[in-house]
């Protein structure tokens, strides 16, 4: 079961992720109230962060004290989190404790207690884009929110990652795509939106 709750930061997502009375959570821009009552008695496995804007992992620090686990995210991510120039955040994010963090490289498969995930390094949005892929589901932040591509033009923002970063989602096998910001979309969905924004990208 994937439960969706919108933040108040840029209504960014973040989802809860369960199986049974166990869950992970991907990105933390809701006030940990909220997630807390969706949570409920589940225990909470781990975080994933898509990366690194501050409407995104706000709350980060939050989760993982109150839940008790490791949060995992982009190598690159580190850059972003502790420099509020880089997360967007106007002074307000600056991480530097990092012990409760997994640093993740390329791609590969988190084995948690209950869940297997697998992760793919992306980019284009951000140089810290990350993508999580579970059950036939895959939570892909700001690379591709419904019929947009993300914005190229932020920090670490690539053109030539973007397009790379679409075509690798077009040509992966999942069920539903769930983006850092709107509504779920099936795949054949965001295919369509994803060779637009590739020839776009290839002018």
């Amino acid at each position: 079961m994937i439960e969706r709750i919108v933040s108040n930061l840029v209504e960014s997502n973040v989802f809860v992720v369960s199986n049974g009375d166990n869950c992970f959570i991907v990105d933390a821009g809701v006030e940990l109230d909220k997630v807390k009552a969706v949570v409920g008695n589940k225990k909470v496995e781990a975080v994933f962060l898509t990366h690194g804007h501050y409407d995104h992992c706000f709350y980060v620090e939050e989760y993982a004290k109150e839940f008790g686990c490791k949060v995992y995210c982009s190598q690159f991510a580190k850059d972003y989190l502790e420099n509020s120039e880089h997360n967007y955040s106007e002074g307000k994010l600056k991480i530097s404790d990092f012990s409760n963090f997994c640093f993740l490289n390329g791609n590969g498969e988190v084995s948690l207690q209950h869940f297997n995930v697998r992760y793919f390094a992306l980019g284009g949005h951000s140089k810290s884009d990350m993508a999580y892929l579970y059950d036939g589901d895959i939570f892909v932040g700001d690379v591709l929110i419904g019929r947009d591509m993300g914005r190229i033009d932020l920090y670490g923002g690539d053109k030539s990652a973007m397009k790379t970063s679409l075509e690798f989602l077009h040509g992966l096998d999942y069920k539903t795509m769930y983006s850092g910001h709107g509504e779920e979309n099936a795949k054949q969905v965001q295919d369509k939106v994803a060779n637009l924004w590739i020839k776009f990208l290839s002018r």
